[in-house]
């Protein structure tokens, strides 16, 4: 018998020692029994005529493999590269080679290839090999459950993997950086490998000692001279040296945002002119649970734009594009704002000029023509290309939505030239209309070089746009409120007959159907019922709406109610007084193309219908009759916001007008009767609105928002109306004991109690409400989720406000102030929600006390 295992070298031994070698091999392998084959009997050496000292050409007769138990046999001799009819030398190269193989596979533990026969010039040969083992499972120890189960998830290992020593070491590279990525930097991570042998199979488990979170003791920053250590520090977003009550800016060493940390300094350094900056070396020392880390910098010179010139332009002069440009000689070289100016403001840089009127193959490209001391010329190479009309518009994702919904929101169509501008303004216009992740709206131009054309893909993916609204809350001596809502702002009149567009209502021509019902029984109920269209007849965005209204409101005698007085509560609750209302608006708008296309202009007519009987909620002596209420509203507005759940940029300003008819120019009543008085309300009122968001930094937004409004009479003659009113203070909702009564308009102002900010009778608006106030917001916002399932973002405020009987006593510099933080988010099936916190700086009217902390609940997106 010969035996040959492992031969991976050249055999540089004396023969003497190869045959005690070969020998001892015989002695110790050859008796060995195969898993899953029956190996043939084992013959000495001499018997089959094998001299291990002079080796000898053989004729391979068979090959048979033994030992598997999961791998083909056959796959295992062709994989060694030994078939019948081959000659080979024993010993010699072929066998250490198809041992090489065989073992390179990644899968064996042993082989072993024995000569079970050898007939003259005949030779049988037996691979007997040992598999590595199959994963069976993944257990981990040290940690809690939570963090296994995202370790699974993370490690990624599937059952029946052939378990080899590089899937160990990266399993523990992977748990180990997702520790040192948390803040764990001297996290350590054991293996042990429990095997199975009767199903060949094992399990791995890993022991995870975790050790406490590495602090960053100090940075130490060398070579800088021309920018400050301090300076660098905070350029170092996510590495911070440890300091008392850094909350939002922890102190732990992650490797992973050090090395973007060093990249955005070296960038930092560049912008400022710092061509040449560089960061020598750094280095971590590590203290035990605290680490130091040094870093030497290079700043190098300072360097300045002396010349720009350009080249390859034919459209445009030189000098068109270099004012366009806006950077001059002598200003600090900064290749990230020479980009920004390029390429980066849409429809305000250099590529706006050509891509907005249609060159879409345009393209500069900016090179270094001469350094020279701390001065550099810049060429900017031009190829202005061919202009590309569009040929067709391609959509994809809008499952729900109908294509022509979609496609009449376009501001790129067929036939028109390419432009950059208007893409980025398409956008925005599909982010605001609600139905799609504004995330994950993707714009893809497809280049048709040959016929120059272009064909533009959007690919979008709905979100849920219904909500539905199920609350209930305690309205103070209203008691119990319950409200139900529903919004479909996508429905579908035309997809009622079909039932497949059922989802669970008709949907997908971008209607919107409302309704809503809050009660507490017999003593308060509003019902309303709204419908609009956006684009009414199909051909032009005129928007189209009508809404229903009603609203019951019964003051309860408490005599009644708490079985006070004559009759006790056997005679069942009785009410003092009510006040109904009936109400119908008509609305027709239209989106303006001239002087910008974002305006919208708005007219609606609405009709109501007050009646009041022996109910005081003017705080006056009109507590019985009916009133009618015939207004005209107009309203331009102006939205450029970039989302309408989380805008980060952009601004929405309206500016109303309402007004009725001046009743008491023709009029002849008797003014001294309320009753008579206000049989028919008459005012006009002016309201305006604006918001402006800008991103500060990352995600940091910035939301700065004003709003006044003023309320007008006719003549002395009526008077101001009770109705139409302004009531100011706290979260800005109706309902539930605040309730919007007689077409008052209700405005938040945090930090002090609902509707208590202005002229105050009896612990309530004096005169049903103030006649002029104004409001000034500014609020800091980070998103904690942008996920359309589920928005949410945190917010810090400050704001100001007042409300005011007459005008002799307004002063728009008079500002009951607030300020606070609080949260907002936003599901599908019901809206906005959120709670503040804040507190009011400023006393009430006749309080001499500040107002003091309060908290505030808001249901829906807040206007005012």
């Amino acid at each position: 018998m010969n035996l040959v295992k492992y031969l991976m070298k050249p055999l540089a031994h004396l023969r003497g020692v190869l045959l005690i070698m070969l020998i001892c091999s015989v002695v110790s392998k050859a008796q060995r029994v195969g898993l899953g084959a029956s190996p043939k009997p084992v013959a000495p050496l001499a018997n089959m005529g094998i001299d291990p000292a002079n080796p000898k050409e053989y004729t391979i007769a068979e090959v048979t493999v033994s030992g598997t138990q999961f791998l083909d046999p056959n796959s295992m001799v062709s994989i060694s590269g030994l078939k019948p009819g081959d000659k080979i030398r024993v010993p010699g190269p072929s066998v250490t080679g198809a041992i090489k193989k065989m073992m390179d596979f990644g899968t064996l533990d042993d082989v072993e290839i024995l000569a079970t026969k050898v007939d003259g010039e005949k030779i049988w040969l037996n691979i007997h090999i040992k598999e590595r083992p199959r994963l069976y499972s993944v257990t981990f120890s040290g940690i809690r459950k939570g963090e296994r189960e995202t370790l699974n998830d993370k490690v990624k290992l599937i059952k029946g993997r052939v378990i080899t020593p590089t899937v160990i070491k990266n399993t523990q590279l992977i748990i180990k950086k997702y520790y040192m990525d948390k803040g764990y930097y001297n996290t350590k991570v054991k293996v042990l490998q429990i095997p199975d042998s009767s199903r060949g199979q094992a399990t791995l488990n890993f022991t995870v000692t975790k050790n406490k979170k590495v602090k960053i003791e100090e940075i130490n920053i060398e070579g800088n001279e021309e920018i400050s250590d301090r300076t660098l520090k905070r350029k170092l977003k996510g590495t911070k040296e440890k300091m008392f009550g850094r909350l939002f800016n922890p102190s732990k060493y992650i490797p992973k945002k050090f090395d973007e940390d060093k990249e955005k300094l070296i960038a930092y350094y560049r912008k400022n002119g710092y061509r040449d900056a560089t960061i020598d070396f750094d280095s971590v020392t590590n203290n035990g649970e605290t680490i130091s880390i040094n870093m030497k910098i290079d700043e190098g010179k300072k360097y300045y734009y002396r010349d720009i010139s350009w080249t390859g332009n034919y459209l445009y002069t030189s000098k068109y594009l270099s004012e366009r440009l806006g950077i001059k000689k002598g200003d600090v070289y900064n290749p990230e704002e020479l980009d920004k100016k390029i390429n980066g403001i849409p429809g305000a840089d250099v590529s706006s000029i050509y891509m907005d009127d249609g060159y879409l193959y345009f393209r500069i490209d900016p090179v270094e023509k001469a350094v020279q001391g701390d001065s550099i010329d810049m060429e900017l190479r031009m190829f202005e290309g061919k202009q590309a009309t569009i040929n067709r518009i391609l959509l994809n994702g809008n499952t729900k939505t109908s294509d022509r919904v979609v496609l009449r929101e376009l501001f790129t169509l067929p036939g028109q030239k390419f432009s950059k501008t208007e893409i980025i303004n398409t956008q925005r216009q599909l982010s605001q209309m609600g139905y799609f992740d504004p995330e994950k709206i993707q714009i893809q131009p497809i280049p048709n070089q040959a016929d120059g054309t272009v064909d533009i893909e959007y690919t979008v993916e709905e979100k849920p746009s219904d909500q539905i609204e199920l609350s209930g809350g305690w309205g103070g001596y209203i008691g119990f409120v319950g409200t139900l809502g529903l919004v479909f702002n996508n429905f579908s009149i035309k997809n009622i007959p079909n039932r497949e567009t059922w989802k669970p209502l008709p949907s997908g021509d971008g209607q919107k159907l409302s309704v809503r019902f809050q009660a507490n029984g017999k003593q308060y109920q509003t019902y309303s019922l709204g419908f609009s269209e956006p684009w009414l007849g199909g051909k032009k965005p005129i928007n189209f709406g009508v809404s229903l209204q009603r609203t019951v409101y019964r003051q309860t005698d408490y005599n009644s109610l708490y079985g006070y007085g004559t009759g006790g509560s056997s005679g069942g609750i009785k009410y003092r007084g009510g006040y109904f209302n009936n109400g119908v608006t008509v609305s027709l708008g239209r989106r303006l193309r001239e002087p910008d296309r974002n305006l919208v202009l708005t007219h609606s007519l609405s009709y109501n219908r007050y009646r009041l009987d022996s109910i005081n909620i003017f705080g006056g002596n009109y507590n019985t009759g009916v009133s009618n209420n015939i207004a005209f509203n107009t309203t331009i507005s102006r939205n450029t916001l970039s989302d309408l759940q989380f805008p980060r940029s952009g601004s929405n300003i309206s500016l109303s007008a309402t007004l009725t008819p001046p009743y008491s120019a023709f009029r002849k009543t008797d003014y001294s009767d309320n009753a008579e008085r206000y049989r028919w309300v008459e005012y006009h009122k002016y309201m305006f609105d604006a918001s402006y968001y800008a991103t500060i930094t990352g995600k940091l937004v910035l939301s700065a928002r004003t709003h006044m409004g003023y309320l007008g009479r006719y003549g002395d003659k009526a008077g101001f109306s009770p109705f139409g009113r302004f009531v100011l203070g706290g979260s800005g909702l109706a309902g539930q004991g605040a309730f919007s009564l007689a077409d008052q308009d209700i405005i938040g102002l945090r930090g002090y109690q609902d509707q208590l900010v202005g002229p105050i009778v009896n612990n309530r608006p004096a005169d049903g409400g103030g006649i002029v106030y104004n409001k000034y917001v500014m609020e800091l916002r980070y998103p904690v989720s942008l996920n359309p399932q589920a928005t949410i973002f945190i917010l810090g405020f400050a704001e100001g406000g007042n409300n005011w009987g007459s005008y002799q006593k307004f002063n728009p510099f008079d500002l009951k102030r607030s300020a606070g933080v609080g949260a907002r988010i936003f599901m599908p099936a019901f809206g906005l929600l959120g709670i503040d916190w804040g507190y009011g700086f400023d006393p009430l009217d006749g309080q001499s006390k500040r107002s003091g902390a309060q908290f505030h609940f808001t249901i829906g997106q807040q206007i005012r």
